[in-house]
């Protein structure tokens, strides 16, 4: 092979590397894994809420719009917190803090992307669904990302935004049963609590040094985390077998809530008495598998609207 083949090799191998970082980067910069919890969560808001056969097209407009504003948001968020992501070892390989991307352009693409999802829900969905995604945007940037220096309050907010993605779904199903919207939200709401305070846990000195508050000031053993997460599990648990008070689903759905929300609470407790960061693991990953398995059970033992 002659001096310039290699060359031009060479050159379209690193056309080829550089392709490939910059498509990682934006995957990284969008938190893309994290969207496909809010693809699932907004299909199973719209199953909730539909009457009729829920492989639609706006069953896809649902998903699609959701997920865009859910990228938007964590673009903005990584924008808004590129200088403090650099004191963190988990966060400072991000594509801004590393100096692989450029503030602004984090800027332009976040907030294209937020027009781009709530306009696709408003023209082709429904206004309340567009409502729903702005909100989700607004909660996630303006309350909870700059209160994370200030209060633990943070979570709570979080937990708002992270609750609305099957809102979102259901609003676009244009369902007239309030009722399941509540149950929804409440899932997603109480679930995020034990989830991400087994997170705060594990990188409490991380986000320590990076001035984040993320758990309650002077906590130091971690009591009243554990217990905090305790607390949000026993009442996700209540508020799991709302639909079978209100008998919006078969005898079996029961099954598969009460052996979840067992695992979940147990996970709880062996962080209550253990308080450690391997526990806090075992939290995490418990309520990874919660979600799952919970909203697929409320989706396939769901009775006929």
């Amino acid at each position: 092979m002659s001096a310039s083949s290699s060359e031009a090799v060479a050159q379209m191998a690193g056309m080829g590397d550089t392709r490939s970082s910059m498509f990682g980067d934006l995957f990284i910069l969008t938190k893309a894994r994290l969207s496909l919890m809010v693809v699932f969560t907004t299909a199973v808001g719209f199953c909730v809420g539909s009457t009729g056969p829920w492989l639609t097209m706006a069953l896809l407009y649902a998903v699609l719009g959701t997920s865009l504003a859910a990228a938007s948001a964590a673009a903005l968020n990584q924008w808004m917190e590129a200088d403090v992501d650099r004191l963190m070892e988990r966060t400072r390989e991000r594509p801004l803090p590393a100096g692989r991307m450029k503030k602004a352009n984090a800027l332009w693409l976040g907030s294209v992307l937020g027009v781009l999802g709530v306009g696709l829900l408003w023209l082709k969905s429904t206004q309340l669904a567009a409502a729903f995604a702005f909100l989700t945007i607004l909660v996630y940037l303006a309350a909870y990302t700059p209160l994370k220096r200030r209060s633990a309050w943070c979570t709570l907010l979080g937990a708002v935004s992270g609750a609305l993605p099957p809102v979102i779904g259901w609003a676009a199903a244009e369902s007239s049963d309030r009722s399941m919207a509540y149950v929804l939200f409440g899932i997603l709401f109480c679930w995020q609590l034990p989830h991400f305070l087994a997170i705060a846990w594990m990188y409490k000195h991380e986000y320590e040094e990076a001035g984040f508050v993320m758990l309650k000031r002077g906590d130091e053993s971690g009591l009243f985390t554990a217990y905090q997460a305790l607390g949000f599990s026993i009442l996700l648990t209540s508020v799991a077998f709302v639909p079978t008070w209100l008998a919006k689903v078969s005898p079996f759905y029961n099954l598969g809530a009460g052996l979840a929300n067992a695992m979940l609470v147990g996970s709880c407790v062996v962080f209550l008495l253990e308080r450690s960061r391997g526990a806090a693991r075992r939290l995490f990953f418990a309520s990874i598998l919660y979600l799952p398995v919970m909203l697929l059970f409320l989706v396939f033992t769901r009775k006929a609207l």
